[in-house]
């Protein structure tokens, strides 16, 4: 090794789904099957381009109002960035500083470990139940902060609002922060619980629910004190993280209730008709509360059946780590991607 090595800060990074660039039926990364709401379309076809020689707006004003007129919070409890891994990832930074280990679950979203070894963040991830789900008191010890998804990814699985809060309850000297990403496809969001907690952070996603994966814009809300240490955090190294367009067609996107929730509708009922196509094929499958399915057959080896699909041009997300070697994850899709990927199945599990 150099001398100039023995510096260098390394860590094993986050691994993202494939993204082919062929034609293929595209269900390994939980992106929205559907485009997103007409009024994006326009915002960008009527954007005027001369404001790309500017700076956007450091503050992003239009783009938090609107969050907060659709979440009937006050604009200084709303903080964006680039996609919600960048609000994660600016959480971790400000929030979790002290010696006591952070919290999370063993089998959940990659990126936590990520950032907590690239800042230093000593932590302990608690396993999960053998019905994958939260055990909530082994959340009750002491900390130095809690997070986890709900709905958890890649279980899909949804934990009721009564145990979120029995955490914030047992934890109330440190910082929660619930990760939403997928709660549109679930149920009552831990947003109800701000006003109680003063401890509570809520981020959530344009990626799945409203369709825009490609344009990278994430948000959390809180109380007005915690966004504050959150944007002085952001402006202490960069004040312009939201582009332009970015923050012209999110404010469209949040505009448009009436899409959204018939985006959602679709996606539920595709998923609901889903399970019960896999399970009459003999799969397993976790009561997903998300916009995909993890599942696995008894019969059928989950890498094999992964490599199955992929040359058959069906893409979905296998992990092969400890516990869910035999799961795959499954984006919904529309509902003929999702009849192409039974029609391959009813073969496979045939032969």
């Amino acid at each position: 090794m150099r001398e100039f090595e023995k510096n260098i800060r390394k860590v094993e990074p986050y691994v993202p789904g494939e993204q082919p660039q062929n034609k293929v039926i595209k269900l390994n990364t939980n992106e929205n099957p559907y485009p997103p709401s007409k009024r994006v379309t326009k915002a960008l076809e009527e954007m005027d381009t001369d404001r790309l020689r500017l700076y956007p707006d450091p503050a992003c004003q239009a783009l938090r109002d609107a969050l907060a007129d659709f979440y009937h919070v006050n604009h200084d409890q709303v903080f964006v960035g680039v996609g919600s891994d960048d609000v994660l990832s600016m959480c971790f930074l400000t929030f979790f500083n002290s010696q006591k280990p952070i919290l999370f679950p063993d089998i959940t979203y990659s990126f936590y470990k990520v950032w907590a070894e690239l800042y230093r963040i000593p932590y302990e991830c608690q396993r999960l139940g053998e019905d994958f789900r939260i055990v909530k008191e082994d959340y009750y010890k002491e900390n130095g902060g809690v997070i986890f998804p709900n709905p958890n990814a890649p279980t899909g699985l949804y934990e009721e609002l009564d145990l979120v809060e029995d955490i914030l309850r047992k934890n109330q000297d440190v910082i929660v922060i619930v990760d939403e990403a997928y709660v549109d496809f679930a149920g009552r969001s831990a947003m109800e619980l701000i006003d109680q907690y003063e401890n509570l952070i809520v981020v959530q996603t344009f990626s799945k629910a409203r369709s825009m994966a490609g344009m990278r814009i994430g948000y959390a809300i809180s109380n007005p004190r915690l966004i504050q240490y959150l944007n002085d955090a952001k402006y202490s190294f960069n004040s312009y993280t939201m582009n332009q367009a970015a923050l012209v067609c999110g404010v469209e996107a949040v505009k448009d209730r009436e899409y959204f929730e018939e985006g959602l509708h679709k996606i539920i009922n595709t998923r609901e008709w889903a399970k019960e196509r896999f399970q009459e094929l003999g799969f397993r499958c976790l009561d997903s509360s998300a916009n995909f399915i993890f599942a696995m057959h008894p019969k059928y080896d989950a890498r094999k059946l992964f490599e199955a699909l992929k040359e058959n041009g069906i893409y979905v997300r296998y992990w092969g780590s400890e516990r869910i070697e035999q799961y795959l994850r499954i984006t919904i899709g529309t509902r003929e991607e999702m009849e192409a990927l039974f029609e391959f199945l009813e073969e496979y599990v045939g032969k």
